[in-house]
């Protein structure tokens, strides 16, 4: 039992759960994306000690999605006990998003992954399907979304977990800016590099030299060229078209690559002001790659 004098903050819980094959994972991936604390095929008789444990954590985990299905075998019956239980529990509110399709659909992804039911028992999916829709009918009736996800392509599905649970219009979409100097290597996760070596450099100006594009000096310096600005000007209107194209084609992140000689300055420089320029449209984050490597 949850002690509600532990409970800081309110939790937002979410439990997917909904037939085999009908997009759990692809549902908690949406959750992860949304900023959510995932946990795939927690035990149901474990719920509660979960969320005390969560809430008595000192980095409190506010929203949680928690995949339960008919997986846990007998310990799914104590689901429904659980939830009763959650009721009456103060700093805890809860949903079902329950997920659906109909037995040909079902059957036709089996037969895709050539997977076997987990209650098929070695027989046919059909048979699976047919006894797991029973076992969920009491937790269906009880959930507040139910989603068919028959003729929803992975995409769309993601699209309206993200219309429906995200909080302040956030669509989990992220872009990360990050800076690196070429002869520590690229990096391997970059969507789109951008080489700035070209840009006058702050690394043969002696007081500048020792200094990063984190201070204020470096920064104005690579900041003050009129081959920058140039720059500048045309990589917003590159940003402005291909972002959105990224966000609606269903990425979840973009990761946007600024390299020079050594990670200290130029790239540097040019990941903080594309950050903090397009802050206020996305969820961007700027990392600095080499940044700890300087020398000398």
């Amino acid at each position: 039992m949850i002690d509600n004098e532990t409970v800081v903050n309110d939790v937002e819980l979410v439990i997917i759960t909904g037939m085999s094959g009908a997009g759990r994972t692809v549902a908690m991936q949406s959750f992860e994306d949304l900023g959510f604390y995932c946990i795939d095929n927690l035990p149901p008789e474990l719920l509660v000690t979960f969320l005390d444990l969560m809430m008595k954590s000192e980095n409190q985990m506010r929203r949680i999605a928690a995949v339960m299905d008919t997986r846990g075998g007998d310990l799914f019956d104590s689901l429904i006990g659980a939830l009763d239980e959650l009721l009456h529990t103060v700093g805890v509110s809860y949903q079902i998003l329950f997920l659906e399709a109909d037995d040909k659909t079902l059957v036709r992804r089996y037969k895709e992954s050539r997977r076997s039911h987990p209650l098929s028992e070695g027989g046919l999916p059909l048979a699976g399907i047919r006894k797991e829709r029973l076992l969920l009918s009491e937790l269906k009736g009880r959930s507040r979304s139910i989603y068919n996800t028959s003729s929803l392509k992975p995409k769309e599905l993601r699209e309206k977990i993200i219309s429906e649970f995200s909080s302040n219009g956030d669509s989990g979409f992220t872009v990360n800016f990050i800076s690196f100097g070429f002869k520590h290597g690229m990096p391997i996760d970059a969507d789109v590099v951008f080489d700035v070596r070209f840009l006058p450099n702050p690394f043969y100006v002696q007081e500048l030299k020792s200094k990063t594009g984190l201070e204020k000096e470096v920064y104005d310096y690579v900041l003050k060229w009129k081959d920058t600005q140039i720059l500048i000007d045309k990589l917003t209107d590159l940003f402005k078209f291909i972002l959105p194209q990224y966000k609606n084609e269903g990425k979840s992140q973009v990761v946007i690559a600024f390299g020079c000689t050594g990670g200290q300055h130029r790239s540097v420089t040019l990941a903080r002001f594309f950050g903090e320029r397009f802050k206020d449209e996305y969820r961007t984050f700027i990392t600095h790659g080499d940044i700890e490597k300087r020398k000398g």
